[in-house]
């Protein structure tokens, strides 16, 4: 049986206040990243030892394509979901927001002229995601940033063997990560979040891709 534990988060559930409410935090954390967590193991535990055997999601993620064709879809939607937060968690702090420097602010105004306009279309295309999922920004192949939305729990790490993509910040922009506070206002929420973005934690990712 596959033995993944939840995650604790790395600071109090009120730490992001006012831009991120505690009881969405905690009902985020406790209910939904463990909802995640629990399925991942049920995914795996109904396969053989080579997979139940498994202990790092990011290899199952990268390899998504040789999990079996009964189990691929739990495995993608679990998995994956049991890895944004994980990293979701870890690019927020308290105090956070401004913007990066070094390598990663030279590859993101690389890839998109300016950090203004990095920002402008990372929100823009996230709060358009239809439905459910997330948008990220990724290392690529050729050591450069860029953003792409990935649907519903969807890893980019699923897309390693063909792409090479890293995942180094994400925004979750399903319905119960602001709807306590912000209700439909999506842009709210992503407008918000900047004020809590981790930029330590996304540079070291970067650099160590």
């Amino acid at each position: 049986m596959a033995n993944f534990t939840l995650p604790p988060l790395p600071y109090s559930y009120d730490a992001l206040e006012p831009h991120i409410d505690a009881r969405t935090m905690e009902i985020h954390h406790t209910k939904h990243h463990q909802a995640y967590t629990d399925g991942l193991n049920k995914a795996l535990g109904g396969l053989g030892p080579e997979w139940q055997s498994k202990n790092d999601v990011i290899d199952v993620l990268k390899n998504i394509d040789s999990v079996p064709e009964n189990a691929k879809g739990a495995v993608n939607f679990h998995g994956g979901g049991y890895n944004n937060h994980a990293l979701f968690w870890n690019s927020m702090k308290k105090g956070g927001g401004g913007e990066p420097d070094g390598e990663l602010a030279n590859a993101i105004k690389k890839a998109f002229g300016s950090f203004n306009d990095f920002k402008t279309k990372f929100q823009t295309d996230s709060v358009a995601i239809q439905g459910s999922g997330w948008g990220w920004l990724v290392k690529n192949s050729s050591g450069g940033v860029q953003f792409i939305t990935m649907p519903n729990q969807t890893s980019p790490w699923t897309r390693w063997n063909k792409e090479k993509l890293v995942p180094l910040l994400g925004l979750d922009v399903w319905e119960h990560a602001y709807y306590l506070k912000y209700q439909n206002k999506r842009a709210d929420y992503v407008t918000a979040w900047w004020n809590v973005v981790n930029w330590d934690e996304v540079k070291k990712r970067f650099q160590q891709a």
